[in-house]
């Protein structure tokens, strides 16, 4: 076996359980069981999806086919009009920074979601990112294995569908080699070896940019620059790279089911395949790949926080003929501030604005979108005044 940098429980066998409130019971009777059976013999398998493709497979698994409902207007062309926003950030700290601030204010009302251009990244390392999450997934299945998890609290694991075991209809085609740096940190050696460097390096402009984006956004509130700084809000980064493998059967599933991001905000560098859509409108509206761009999206937090004046939207990724990868870098409190109890910023609350939200906390949330999965609907209904 090559040398990855494992830590020494990486050949612990990963514990499945039985979601029983989904699926009655996990015994293999009845359709519900027999679903429950098979998604588990999936995952027991610590492959993935590419598991499949490499398999031959030429029908999909009844758990990856969705309603025909979730797969309505995939292909809309209704929607050619409407294009997401696209920001040049080049002279922010100048004569361009009202102008951009503006741009960001209205994107963010109307869309939950922008690209920007010139924003510090170097091009060749989004490159080289994207090319290190294919060199991961596309090794052999038995050296992807060696980092199958699903314990949230491994720092580096490899699995397929977060919310496998807990979703209601179907599966995603989607496997994800995730990344979870707590206060900016993470040991390099937890890192595999096939892409440790570029990870290193990429994690590092997207906490700079971070930075900048959370003072732009700020100011966007009509808050003081340093306001999202000054809470905490996004101290933690959980970095994903996900890979949607070429799909034979691609007009009976998703690479990722409508949803919106249980963050704070999120930056995502996509490929030249295609497949991301945002809700707009009701209409899917496609989210086109910009060499050198990234996408930025507003996170439930900051809707919360900026009591609906920001925008949390549904967004979904199709799959096609052809292997589609994407890197997502969530921001997060951080780690020391999981009960740190945030409401509708005070500064943005009137008689005629009171607060439409109730405070909570990141434990809170994330233990109620967890135990959902992907299901389409918001994150922040229960927490509605």
């Amino acid at each position: 076996m090559m040398k990855t940098g494992r830590p020494s429980n990486r050949n612990k066998t990963p514990t499945v359980l039985c979601q029983s409130r989904n699926y009655q019971e996990c015994d293999g009777t009845g359709k519900k069981g027999q679903k429950a059976k098979e998604v588990k013999e999936f995952d027991e398998t610590k492959t993935g999806v590419k598991g499949l493709v490499d398999s031959g497979v030429l029908k999909i698994p009844k758990f990856f086919i969705h309603p025909q409902e979730s797969l309505q207007n995939s292909r809309d062309t209704s929607n050619a009009c409407l294009q997401v926003p696209v920001i040049d950030l080049e002279g922010f700290e100048g004569c361009r920074r009202a102008e951009i601030i503006d741009r960001m204010r209205a994107a963010s009302e109307m869309w939950g979601f922008f690209q920007v251009v010139h924003h510090g990244v170097p091009v060749c390392l989004l490159d080289e990112m994207l090319k290190g999450v294919h060199r991961f997934h596309e090794q052999p299945k038995e050296v992807r294995a060696e980092w199958y998890s699903r314990d949230s609290k491994q720092l580096v694991r490899y699995f397929c569908n977060g919310d496998l075991l807990v979703n209601k209809d179907a599966a995603n085609w989607r496997d994800t080699l995730a990344f979870n740096f707590q206060d900016s940190q993470l040991d390099k050696e937890l890192i595999p070896e096939v892409c440790r460097q570029v990870v290193s390096e990429y994690i590092e402009h997207m906490i700079t940019l971070k930075k900048t984006l959370a003072e732009l956004l700020s100011e966007a509130l009509g808050l003081q620059n340093d306001y999202l700084d000054s809470i905490g809000c996004m101290e933690t980064e959980s970095l994903l790279c996900h890979y949607y493998p070429a799909c034979p059967e691609p007009d009976l599933t998703l690479g990722a089911t409508k949803h919106s991001d249980p963050s704070f905000l999120t930056i995502l560098l996509q490929d030249s395949v295609g497949g991301l859509q945002v809700l707009h409108q009701n209409h899917w509206v496609d989210v086109p790949s910009l060499q050198g761009a990234l996408v930025i999206n507003i996170g439930d937090f900051i809707q919360l926080i900026s009591n609906d004046k920001f925008r949390s939207v549904e967004h979904r990724v199709l799959v096609g003929g052809e292997p589609r990868v994407s890197v997502a870098c969530l921001f997060y409190p951080s780690s020391t501030n999981g009960f740190t109890q945030y409401a509708p910023a005070k500064e943005l609350l009137t008689e005629k604005n009171p607060p439409r939200y109730r405070a909570t906390h990141l434990s809170e949330f994330m233990n109620y979108f967890k135990s959902r999965g992907l299901d389409g609907n918001s994150n922040l209904s229960p927490f509605k005044l």
